[in-house]
């Protein structure tokens, strides 16, 4: 890139979620960004990680529930979690509150398509084993972590 990226209010592409809004700023090159609105307690992405790029999250509003490895942790408006490469992780808007939050993965990866199947399996349209063939295409890769809200039992 050599010139500057701009985007105005309102040239963001959105994707309407089930239970929120997913507008994508940025999508690929240095950076991949994108504004992320969930309902009162809604999930974000299920669990996954990334192999190749950091993802950061500036809580705009609301608060925050963030599972990082095994640790689980509250963010509330103008906090920030920053989550290296390789770290299994989750979100989503904490109970009984709504959370707005920019996102952005560096070095970006173009994920468009990626949340589109996201929203569409947020609404019932798609089945989440659709996302499985494209994990390295989008370096998203799924984790098991059930009841991921639940703090870790330790044995």
């Amino acid at each position: 890139m050599t010139t500057a990226l701009v985007v105005q209010p309102g040239d963001a592409a959105g994707v309407p979620l089930a239970d929120g809004a997913f507008e994508l700023l940025a999508d690929g090159g240095a950076v991949s960004a994108s504004r992320l609105t969930l309902t009162t307690g809604a999930d974000g992405a299920p669990p996954h990680h990334h192999k190749l790029s950091h993802e950061l999250f500036y809580v705009l509003d609301g608060t925050m529930l963030f599972r990082l490895g095994d640790t689980l942790t509250t963010v509330g408006k103008g906090g920030l979690v920053v989550i290296p490469p390789g770290l299994p992780h989750v979100f989503g808007a904490a109970e009984g509150e709504v959370a707005d939050t920019v996102v952005v993965l560096s070095p970006g990866i173009e994920r468009f398509g990626y949340f589109e199947q996201l929203a569409a399996i947020s609404r019932g349209e798609a089945e989440f084993a659709s996302l499985l063939t494209e994990q390295d295409r989008y370096d998203v890769h799924f984790e098991d972590v059930p009841h991921w809200r639940s703090a870790p039992s330790r044995q």
